[in-house]
């Protein structure tokens, strides 16, 4: 009899899960994704459909409902509102159009991969006066701004929330002697791509350069989990474009009609505050028991299985184990959540199976002007890797990915990572 998989989110880590629960365990296991929208947002080009005034809205989504027909996956477009482990149901509310009565859904096996729900309302003075590229929405808003003549040449300022991270993960050794640390952000290579693209786009529109730009970190470090040789490379680079940087600030207070207030005192001129939030759990994984940490985020071992429901998986954004909230950890958990299914069904050996999270950090960035930055990094979590490349080559690759992302429904080759490590370390 076919095991019932309900995979709960349908973005990189719920559809890259589920492709890969079917791809190892096919007819044995029948598969529902629930997601809240009906298409998958691919993120992390927001900022360079902004900066070149394309509307993301037309470019960034692929239509999961045709992409798991394709595979004899089920799609429920709806809002969960609870998950009950002990009974193994999940209750939902369709969402298509108000005023759907709550479903209960039943299931053997359950992947959270919900993400995280970005805390703009806990910041005062956001609504009026702030700015970012998480989301078409917000990224449209900015866009306009840019490039309508709303924006006059100002200063701006781009910074990260305090994230507020939970428990979950502690005592975690993805490496030998190493941990899954604590962050101060939840994830700050946005702010360093949005920064250098912003920088390139004041030069090309002859409105100025780095030097009206104020990059801002609540921790010691901006993108710490880049590693301190990465960073201190970054930085050096930034320091000899003008850029003005600020670390320790604490937290993110209050934003003003023409300024950005923190926590240690500061308080910056702005007339652009592009800010990225604290990254907080969902409502309803923080009712469920022995599965919530202290912040809400999925309790996982480094087989991203709950220890208390062996059957309960989580992978992306909601993991207590994802740092920094990263796609590219995402697709790593989802693989994992794949082979461990496959181990149970009888489809795969320990040996292959049991390969445990070894957290990498690969981000690709743009930076205007047809260049970007590559970073592969672990010595966060105490490997021994640290890796970046400025140049066209991680331009290209980052636009590849997309392309390729789409082209095969999510479905990134196994050698995809590979070969962008081989163009940009080695040409």
């Amino acid at each position: 009899m076919q095991k019932k998989v309900v995979v709960l989110g349908g973005n990189f880590a719920g559809l890259g899960a589920a492709q890969k629960i079917k791809e190892y365990s096919k007819d044995d296991v029948a598969i529902t994704v629930i997601d809240r929208k009906s298409y998958l947002l691919y993120v992390p080009n927001i900022p360079a459909e902004v900066l070149e005034n394309r509307n993301p809205e037309l470019s960034l989504t692929m239509d999961i409902r045709k992409v798991l027909h394709k595979e004899h996956m089920d799609f429920i477009q709806a809002e969960i509102t609870q998950v009950d482990p002990v009974k193994q149901t999940v209750t939902i509310t369709p969402n298509e159009r108000p005023g759907a009565e709550p479903q209960i859904i039943d299931y053997d096996y359950l992947v959270i991969a919900v993400g995280a729900k970005l805390a703009y309302d806990h910041i005062e003075g956001f609504a009026e006066y702030g700015d970012t590229v998480s989301d078409f929405y917000h990224g449209n808003k900015l866009r306009k701004k840019l490039h309508d003549g709303t924006y006059k040449g100002g200063p701006i300022v781009v910074t990260s929330a305090r994230f507020h991270q939970g428990d979950g993960a502690d005592g975690l050794a993805p490496y030998p002697g190493g941990s899954i640390p604590q962050a101060m952000a939840a994830c700050e290579g946005p702010p360093v791509e949005i920064s250098l693209g912003l920088a390139d786009w004041l030069v090309r529109h002859k409105m100025g350069d780095a030097s009206k730009i104020s990059l801002v970190t609540p921790g010691k470090m901006i993108a710490e989990d880049a590693g301190e040789k990465v960073v201190t490379e970054l930085l050096n680079t930034a320091a000899k474009m003008g850029f003005k940087y600020h670390n320790n600030v604490e937290d993110v207070v209050k934003l003003t009609k023409d300024s950005i207030i923190f926590a240690n005192g500061l308080e910056l001129p702005a007339e652009l505050k592009i800010v990225f939030p604290d990254w907080v759990a969902h409502d309803f994984v923080k009712n469920i028991e022995h599965v919530a940490d202290s912040k809400g985020f999925v309790i996982t071992d480094l087989l991203m299985r709950n220890p208390t429901y062996k059957n309960i998986f989580a992978a992306g954004d909601c993991a207590a184990v994802t740092m920094p909230k990263l796609g590219a950890i995402g697709h790593q958990e989802g693989e994992i959540i794949g082979r461990q299914i496959a181990l149970d069904l009888g489809h795969m050996s320990a040996d292959k199976a049991n390969e445990p999270l070894k957290p990498v950090v690969f981000c690709i960035g743009d930076i205007g002007s047809g260049k970007g930055f590559y970073i592969r990094s672990d010595s966060w979590f105490g490997g021994d890797t640290q890796v970046l490349k400025m140049g066209r080559i991680p331009y290209m690759l980052k636009m590849q990915y997309k392309d390729i992302f789409f082209n095969t429904d999510g479905k990134v080759p196994v050698w995809g990572e590979e070969v962008a490590r081989i163009l940009a370390e080695d040409f």
